[in-house]
């Protein structure tokens, strides 16, 4: 599932999104911009044209889409490429890591984990972002 960007106040905060919802976005993602119609024309078969309308609205109005009035419909487009949203979504994800003390070091472990089991170079290239920025930081405290 994606999450959202909500926009709004001086702090953005990043909720859940559902099942349809993320789809419909990765369709929005790939098609750039577009209709209700045409979306709808790709999943006709499993959903009424008025689901497909509202749940653009709701990503409308969470942030995750822009649109125009073109005639007597709206045309949308992505608020966010899909590759900022991932990168904000990352951001947030580490950030609640980071910030929930009793479990950060659970979660640390088990990504470790993780990515060891999954390829040994990427767990080579993590430790040496760790080893760069131990040097980055030691420096900015000598100065």
């Amino acid at each position: 599932m994606w999450l959202k960007k909500q926009f709004g106040g001086h702090q953005a905060r990043l909720g859940q999104l559902g099942n349809l919802e993320s789809e419909l976005m990765e369709r929005v993602w790939r098609h750039g911009e577009i209709s209700v119609r045409a979306l709808h024309g790709q999943f006709a078969t499993r959903l009424a044209y008025t689901t497909v309308m509202t749940t653009m609205d709701r990503l409308y109005k969470k942030g995750m889409l822009r649109r125009r009035k073109l005639g007597k419909a709206y045309i949308y487009v992505a608020a966010l490429t899909e590759k900022e949203y991932q990168e904000r979504l990352t951001h947030h994800l580490f950030g609640m890591v980071l910030h929930d003390i009793d479990n950060s070091s659970a979660v640390l472990a088990n990504f470790v984990d993780a990515v060891s089991n999954t390829d040994e170079k990427l767990l080579e290239r993590l430790d040496q972002l760790v080893k760069a920025k131990r040097r980055t930081l030691r420096r900015s405290e000598a100065c």
